[in-house]
C-alpha cells in the first residue's frame, strides 16, 4: 500500500497542476480573444447574433404556430354549415398561420360573391406564399453568418500573416520564430473562431430548413383541404348560366 501511495503521488501533483480552475480558464480564454486582434470583435457580434436566431427558431418554429387539429376540425364543420361569419369569427380569435389564411379568403368571398373559385384559390395561395416565405426569411439570416463568419476568420488570418511579415521586416534583433509566433498565433485564432460560428449557424440552419418544409407541406395542405371545401360549395351555388343562387354569403 505505501508503496502504491508513493508512485501515485506524482501522478496527482501532476493532475492538481494541469487541472484548470475557474479564473485560469477565464484568463485563457481572454488571451485568446485578444490574440485573435480586432477581427474577434465582429466575430462575437457574429455568434451573439447566431444564438440569438436559433432560439428565437427554436421558440417560434413549431407546427403549432401553422396548423392546429383543434381548428382544422373546427374550421371544416362550420364550413360544411356554410357559417363562414362564424368561422371568420374563430379565425381571428387563433394566431395560426391557417386561420389567417382562411380568415383572409373568407373576407374576400363574402366581399365578392360572384367571383369565381379560382379567385378564391389565388387569393388562398397568394397568403400562403407570403406566410412561407416569411418561415423561410427566419432562417435564411442563419446562411448569411454561416457564409459571413468563416469570411471574418479568414480576413483574421490575413491580418495575422500581414503583422508577422511586417514584424520581420522591421526588427532584426529578435529571433525570426518570436515574431511569427504573434501572427500566427492571431491568425489560427481568428480562423478557429470563424470557423466554429460558422459550423454552428450552417448545422442549425440546416435542421431548421427541414423544418421549415414541413411546416409549409402542413400549411398547403390544409389551406388546399379548406379552399376545397369552399370552392366547391362556390360552384354549387352556380347556376349553368353564370348567375348566382339567392342564398349567397
Amino acid at each position: 500500500m505505501n508503496s502504491f501511495v508513493f508512485l501515485a503521488q506524482p501522478i496527482l501533483a501532476q493532475i492538481a497542476q494541469t487541472t484548470p480552475t475557474g479564473n485560469r480558464t477565464q484568463e485563457t480564454l481572454l488571451r485568446l480573444l485578444q490574440a485573435g486582434g480586432w477581427v474577434m470583435i465582429p466575430l462575437i457580434g457574429a455568434s451573439i447574433i447566431t444564438l440569438t436566431l436559433i432560439l428565437a427558431c427554436l421558440f417560434t418554429l413549431r407546427r403549432g404556430a401553422v396548423v392546429t387539429r383543434r381548428y382544422m376540425e373546427t374550421a371544416e364543420t362550420l364550413l360544411r354549415k356554410r357559417d363562414y361569419v362564424a368561422l371568420i369569427t374563430v379565425s381571428n380569435r387563433h394566431s395560426s398561420a391557417i386561420a389567417r389564411i382562411t380568415a383572409r379568403t373568407l373576407d374576400f368571398a363574402t366581399k365578392h360573391p360572384s367571383a369565381p373559385p379560382s379567385a378564391i384559390r389565388e387569393v388562398a395561395e397568394t397568403e400562403g406564399t407570403r406566410f412561407g416565405s416569411s418561415l423561410q426569411q427566419r432562417i435564411v439570416y442563419l446562411a448569411d453568418l454561416a457564409t459571413l463568419a468563416p469570411m471574418l476568420g479568414l480576413l483574421g488570418t490575413v491580418v495575422g500573416i500581414i503583422n508577422s511579415f511586417g514584424l520581420l521586416a522591421g526588427n532584426t534583433t529578435q529571433p525570426r520564430q518570436v515574431l511569427l509566433a504573434g501572427g500566427v498565433s492571431q491568425a489560427l485564432v481568428a480562423t478557429a473562431a470563424g470557423l466554429i460560428v460558422g459550423i454552428a449557424a450552417m448545422a442549425f440552419y440546416s435542421l431548421f430548413r427541414g423544418k421549415v418544409s414541413s411546416m409549409i407541406s402542413d400549411l398547403e395542405a390544409a389551406t388546399t383541404h379548406i379552399v376545397n371545401i369552399l370552392a366547391t360549395q362556390r360552384s354549387r351555388r352556380i347556376e349553368p348560366s353564370g348567375v348566382l343562387e339567392n342564398d349567397d354569403v
